[in-house]
């Protein structure tokens, strides 16, 4: 279907009274199709109306065009009717008489006795017949708006704007209304942009809903595709299978997007000192075990040891936090899933290319897969005994969670399925879960199991609602976990500021994995800063803890913080996981595969950091081979690839970066 309306590159800046200006809009692309019924949605102040205006020809662009029907929007006119939230009706004329005088207005070329019927049509079109010859004071909230819908239909426009048009009115007659205007456009196809603050109100009546950043320089943040059928009833839309993770999608933006503003706000100019370019930053994490690294060297002053005094460590409740975090240049630097530079770098993130580097490995190890424990009680205890589980269950969705696609938990996860003959992707279901989520969803039945760091799996089993079916002891031992990462632009702004980070995070990793430490760590991370749960289920890689479960498959996994080479970035591991996100699909393979290691992996700001602190740099690890003993190839990785029965199509291609290195 053609596009019926072309937004292009739109911007609209407003000049202050202080003789400054104000960038509302910038770079608003948005084509939409005839028929389509799109809302925009954001927090107050980004800009909706503003591009809704524009769109009506009440406001022009400062850059950019509109099209409607391939006429550029230059003024006002009736081929796109606007319904505002105020009704904005005469107060002297009737019902019948405000929608006759926009039709004998704008359809004055049709007989008399046509536009009489167009008028009555619409007044029975709305369910108005016996307010018909009432005047709006006469009306309630709702009749008025239902006067101002029906005015808006008669006259027939190509598209129908709404500046939230229900905002003023009780729930009862808002639902009503909504699904009154909802079987008005299906019956008439209409072309429909919408206003709104409402999410249940966007789910309802949108094809597609369009949500807008923080102003100034409003852009398009992200645009759902609303898949739930038409025509639809508010029950059954709440019933649809994609209503809750569509609405989960809006909740997250939004939220983000005040604490982006939040962020914004404390946001300070940059502080250099101690010969170091800069001494303030925002240390994203989530709350995992994994993250002891960054609480220690916060609380025991490993920060400030090194130059940098004013570190601020922010939460995250999920990974996509933290890749907003660093792709808005919210946070400067970030715990992350060792995937995450080279996804990012590769274009994982929206197909736009963000160079990410890393220079220190912070955990290795600490992930598990667990699953339910109703398969325990049937006697699964290994991948066969999976397998043989998922090909006598056809009729059954199995889904799975993991934590991001970039992660080693969905790598190892997709892996471990694969090797058992388990085709990750069509006989089962991968779900992104952020990590408190995941026993929550298992508890609830949603999930058949998960792939996750600790404290998640140990806490399923300790409150037998799981069990560790495999861990990566068993499927890699070894293998990198979390990992620091920034922006490449970022290091190369900041190289002494970078090494220090590294510095003190390394000193906090050694800390982490002295065993008479753990008691103290785990006092710490159960803390409501960090974790914030029970102790009793937070274990560490301790020879001496008892964790209390002696079931070998109730067992935690064992983050490794420290030792011999663990810290040190490694290409080859980076480039096993370009392989395995190549394999499933999830980026393409880089021909120029050795530039990109070369740029994600700061070997020199290790090797520098390590050598300042006494640690020795020299050492090198083992070939890959995971427990299905296929040894992983770095001299031919495409070779590797091919070598793999259960894989999707393989993707190659060159990817362009940013060539400015600093």
């Amino acid at each position: 279907m053609s596009n019926f309306v072309e937004v292009g590159q739109v911007g609209k800046t407003f000049n202050l009274a202080n003789g400054g200006s104000y960038i509302a809009l910038k770079d608003i692309d948005l084509n939409i199709r005839k028929g389509e019924f799109i809302s925009l949605i954001g927090h107050s102040g980004c800009g909706k109306s503003t591009l809704l205006n524009i769109i009506a020809g009440l406001d022009g662009a400062t850059d950019g065009i509109v099209l409607v029907d391939d006429t550029p929007v230059t003024k006002p006119g009736p081929d796109r009717m606007v319904v505002f939230q105020n009704y904005s009706l005469l107060p002297w004329l009737t019902v019948r008489e405000n929608i006759a005088m926009a039709v004998n207005k704008v359809l004055q070329g049709l007989p008399k006795a046509e536009r009489e019927d167009i008028v009555e049509h619409h007044i029975d079109m709305v369910g108005l017949r016996a307010a018909a010859d009432k005047k709006p004071g006469q009306l309630s909230g709702g009749m008025k708006q239902r006067v101002s819908i029906a005015r808006a239909f008669a006259i027939k426009p190509k598209v129908l704007l709404l500046d939230e048009p229900f905002g003023a009115l009780d729930a009862l007659t808002r639902g009503g209304l909504q699904e009154r205007l909802m079987q008005i456009c299906e019956e008439n196809q209409v072309t429909a942009v919408m206003v709104t603050h409402d999410i249940d109100e966007a789910l309802l009546l949108s094809d597609r809903i369009i949500m807008l950043t923080n102003g100034p320089e409003s852009k398009i943040g992200q645009i759902l595709e609303v898949d739930i059928p038409r025509p639809r009833k508010r029950l059954e839309v709440v019933e649809h299978p994609s209503y809750y993770s569509l609405r989960s999608e809006m909740i997250y933006f939004l939220n983000q997007q005040k604490r982006v503003k939040k962020i914004r706000a404390q946001k300070t100019t940059v502080v250099a000192r101690h010969g170091l370019e800069k001494v303030n930053i925002q240390l994203g994490f989530v709350p995992l075990t994994a993250c002891a690294p960054l609480a220690i060297a916060k609380e025991k002053g490993f920060f400030t040891k090194y130059g940098l005094d004013e570190v601020s460590l922010v939460r995250e409740s999920s990974w996509r936090g933290i890749v907003d975090g660093i792709s808005g240049g919210y946070v400067d630097a970030a715990q992350m899933p060792s995937g995450m530079p080279a996804w990012l770098t590769l274009g994982g993130n929206n197909d736009e290319p963000l160079p990410v580097v890393t220079a220190l490995t912070m955990a290795r190890n600490g992930n598990a897969i667990t699953l339910k424990e109703e398969l325990y009680q049937q006697n699964i205890r290994t991948l066969d005994d999976f397998h043989q589980f998922i090909v006598n269950t056809p009729e059954k969705r199995h889904n799975f969670g993991m934590v991001h696609p970039s992660s080693m938990h969905n790598l190892l996860l997709r892996y471990w399925l694969a090797a058992g003959g388990i085709d990750p992707d069509n006989d089962v279901k991968l779900m992104t879960i952020p990590p408190a989520q995941m026993v929550v969803d298992l508890k609830a039945g949603t999930i058949d199991g998960y792939c996750v760091g600790e404290p998640w799996n140990y806490r399923a089993a300790s409150e037998g609602k799981g069990f560790t079916i495999a861990s990566d002891l068993g499927i890699w031992n070894g293998h990198p976990g979390k990992v620091l990462g920034v922006r490449e632009d970022w290091a190369n702004m900041y190289p002494n500021t970078h090494i220090a980070l590294v510095k003190a995070l390394l000193e906090a990793c050694k800390y982490c994995a002295d065993p008479k430490n753990v008691n103290e760590i785990r006092q710490l991370l159960s803390q409501k800063e960090y974790l914030g749960m029970k102790v009793d289920y937070i274990t560490l890689a301790d020879p001496n803890n008892d964790s209390g479960i002696h079931d070998p498959h109730k067992e935690y996994a064992h983050p490794q913080f420290f030792g011999n080479g663990l810290n040190r970035p490694s290409r080859t591991e980076q480039l096993w996981i370009i392989t395995q996100m190549a394999r499933w699909g999830i980026t393409p393979f880089p021909r120029n595969w050795v530039e990109i290691l070369e740029r994600v992996c700061r070997m020199g700001a290790f090797s520098t950091a390590a050598r300042e602190l006494g640690l020795d740099v020299d050492y090198s690890r083992n070939a890959i081979e995971l427990f299905d003993g296929v040894k992983f190839n770095a001299e031919d990785p495409i070779g590797y690839l091919n070598q793999l029965k259960i894989k999707r199509p393989i993707s190659v291609a060159e990817i362009i970066l940013d060539r400015r290195r600093g």
